[in-house]
């Protein structure tokens, strides 16, 4: 007889923390809205009719009563027989149709919601992903907006339902007898005393069994992913996890059956309450009638309304919390799509083919910083969850005994340098010196905070991202692959590549005769994030995706230091065929790449200590000495 929806949306409403909803967020979901009025109608019109068809049968039962069985109507009897079975026929098919109406028209609107966040979300800058939790985006993608579905389909519904119910059954029932009318509605403000008592307990329970869950599910997310997994298996923790695991779901168990009984205790109380206002009705209607004032039929019919307009009140009693609180999902999705777009697309911006593109790269006085724009998602209230913050930790260096270290803000600092069409400079320093933001800058991937880059002469900035994507290749220090096949994961560059092209990429890369090993070639699945594969392996298929696509510029992190002889030296061929012909930007670990370098740039704490080439860098007799006598020097004594 209650709406379970209703009470819920009440019980987690804390007088401190209103939800509130403003005209501007209505107006915004109703342009959404907008292309389903036809259907809206016609959602509103099966409402009315299926109000009306609820309020026939109580007046079927009273006509039984008071007309057909006394004055023994056996014709009048079995038409009013046939309208009791019909009227609920008839109603199913309303609502029948009226769920397809909502769902239409719930289903178009999260639809064209859903894409409108995922497209925006693929306009965010890297620097959004670094400082946006991706479970966090995950939910508003799918809780989010799941929650938004249900606002349409559901409250929005049942607040106009409600509505329409309560206005046509009160017009009624005042209509035939306003004395009982006011009897039966005197029980109604009873109705908040159980939600005052059972329900505080109850949205306790809520919040804890929010908090609880939220536990159990972060386990099975360290746990069960393919890194959890194996640091699982590797310090034999099985055993410990599945205890772990048990307990956390155990007080998940406890605290259900807790809010279970406590739930329905309160439900109880309110039907206790109902039946104690049909009662009234039915005890003092009863006397009447039996003073001749009413009669029996009216005094079922008037029970019967009572019934239907209970559940309807107490669910308007509600409906502003119940409406706030299901636009808030509304207010989430809304909060992602009116993030500003940081590389943003100027509208006159440059389009050129990869044949007027030479490949002159110039950085000017580049600066940069990660530091701005942190935070750029509000706080989510999950049920009481305390949100998980990356914390930064920036002590000032003391004047004396410190070690010199790369921690600072500006991770670039007034960097300047020009790379020749078809040269190659390498990129070398101290882990953090700034050498990756270099390589993250010149696809655009952030913008520099002040300074800028040129292509050819023109500023990154006033070219089209197609341009860009199409002149740039890059290569990561850490590769990723979907968790499909190789060759789609090859294809991904070049989505209308043959098969020629893709084993001629894979051929240049030095995969191919790998990938013609395996027993489904390439048809393979790499797993996720291509766990079968070796790092040399998923380098080269990495390497073999960038030949595919044929960028005119060339970006590699050469993360080949932790890979075997073997498979570096694969690779080192690879690269240094990729190269040949293209403006190539790399991160050197290895002496033969710097040694081949046109240019060298020696970082340090993001500037640009010293430039040149391999010998007049030597002769200096600073960073990249150092550096080279440390590090590159013995690795290729290693090597050798």
């Amino acid at each position: 007889m209650f709406h379970g929806g209703g009470w819920f949306s009440y019980l987690m409403y804390d007088a401190q923390n209103k939800p509130r909803v403003s005209r501007a967020l209505i107006m915004r979901v109703l342009r959404y809205a907008k292309p389903y009025r036809s259907k809206i109608g016609w959602v509103l019109v099966a409402i009315l009719f299926s109000s009306l068809l609820n309020l026939a049968t109580p007046l079927l039962f009273r006509q039984l009563i008071d007309v057909a069985l006394p004055e023994r109507d056996g014709a009048l009897l079995n038409l009013l027989a046939l309208g009791i079975v019909a009227v609920p026929i008839l109603g199913g098919a309303v609502a029948v149709f009226q769920r397809w109406l909502t769902a239409s028209i719930g289903e178009g609107v999260i639809y064209t919601l859903r894409s409108d966040l995922y497209a925006h979300l693929q306009k965010m800058s890297l620097r959004f992903f670094t400082n946006a939790k991706t479970g966090e985006l995950m939910s508003r993608l799918n809780n989010d907006v799941v929650g938004a579905q249900s606002a349409i389909n559901s409250t929005v519904v049942s607040i106009i339902t409600n509505l329409i119910t309560v206005v046509a059954t009160l017009a009624v029932m005042l209509a035939l007898e306003w004395r009982l009318t006011l009897l039966g509605l005197i029980v109604v403000p009873l109705f908040v005393l159980p939600a005052r008592s059972i329900g505080r307990k109850l949205r306790d329970m809520i919040k804890r069994q929010s908090e609880l869950n939220a536990q159990m599910n972060a386990m099975v997310n360290e746990t069960l992913n393919i890194s959890g997994a194996l640091l699982v298996k590797l310090f034999g923790r099985g055993g410990e996890e599945s205890a772990r695991f048990n307990d956390r779901a155990a007080n998940v168990r406890d605290i259900g059956v807790q809010r279970a009984v406590t739930g329905s205790t309160m439900f109880v109380s309110l039907g206790l309450i109902s039946a104690v206002g049909v009662a009234l009705a039915y005890w003092l209607g009863g006397h009447l009638a039996l003073e001749g004032v009413f009669s029996a039929g009216l005094i079922v019919a008037f029970g019967l309304y009572l019934t239907q307009i209970y559940a309807p009140l107490q669910a308007l009693a509600n409906a502003p919390v119940e409406f706030a609180s299901s636009m808030v999902s509304f207010e989430r999705v809304f909060e992602i799509i009116d993030q500003p777009i940081e590389i943003a697309e100027q509208p006159n911006a440059l389009a050129l083919s990869p044949a007027e593109i030479r490949g002159e790269v110039t950085f000017e006085n580049v600066s940069f910083s990660y530091a701005e724009g942190e935070g750029l998602l509000s706080s989510v209230d999950r049920g009481g969850v305390e949100s998980v913050r990356a914390v930064f930790s920036g002590e000032q260096a003391a004047a004396n005994g410190t070690p010199h270290t790369q921690a600072r803000t500006v991770a670039l600092e007034e960097v300047s340098f020009t790379i020749p069409a078809g040269k190659l400079a390498a990129l070398v320093g101290p882990s953090g010196a700034g050498k990756t933001t270099i390589t993250y800058l010149l696809p655009r991937l952030y913008d520099p905070t002040a300074g800028r880059i040129l292509l050819d002469g023109h500023d990154l900035r006033e070219l089209t991202l197609g341009t860009l994507s199409a002149a740039i290749g890059m290569v990561t220090q850490e590769t990723y692959l979907f968790h499909d096949t190789i060759k789609t994961n090859l294809r991904y560059a070049k989505p209308e590549a043959t098969d020629a092209e893709i084993e001629a990429a894979a051929r240049a890369a030095n995969i191919h005769d790998f990938i013609s090993q395996l027993p489904n070639g390439y048809q393979t699945l790499v797993g996720e994030r291509g766990y079968r594969l070796s790092g040399g392996e998923k380098q080269r298929i990495a390497i073999a995706r960038v030949i595919l696509k044929n960028p005119r510029i060339l970006v590699l992190d050469e993360a080949t230091s932790h890979l075997d002889s073997q498979s570096e030296a694969l690779i080192q061929a690879a690269l240094e065929r990729v190269m040949q012909g293209r403006t190539s930007l790399v991160i050197a670990h290895r002496l033969s790449t710097i040694l081949a370098a046109d240019l060298i740039l020696v970082l340090d704490r993001g500037r640009i200590l010293e430039r040149g080439t391999h010998s007049d860098l030597l002769a200096q007799g600073g960073l990249y000495a150092a550096l080279y006598e440390t590090q590159f020097k013995r690795s290729a004594e290693l090597q050798a």
